[in-house]
């Protein structure tokens, strides 16, 4: 489970104005900082299916997110991309 200080950490990185938390970035933000301590957790735990099943409904909902941005918002999409270290 990600802690309150990570979360709020990856909330303030890319939010757009002061207590924002649902725009695209920051949900991407805020699931790229779950996926990390997931995937830590899937390689130390290599038969716990259920969370695997989870980091891979958090990978595509992140994805699906990025495909937004990057149809709506060109420019918010690289900087996103850039700031979090993503591959794409």
């Amino acid at each position: 489970m990600i802690t309150k200080e990570k979360k709020a950490e990856a909330i303030s990185k890319l939010a757009r104005k002061d207590g924002d938390v649902g725009s695209p970035e920051v949900q991407v933000s805020i699931l790229t900082e779950r996926i990390k301590e997931v995937t830590e957790h899937v390689k130390k735990n290599k038969h716990d299916f259920m969370a695997r099943r989870g980091l891979m409904q958090m990978v595509g909902k992140r994805k699906r997110l990025l495909k937004y941005l990057e149809r709506t918002d060109f420019k918010k999409y690289k900087e996103t991309v850039s700031a979090l270290g993503l591959r794409k």
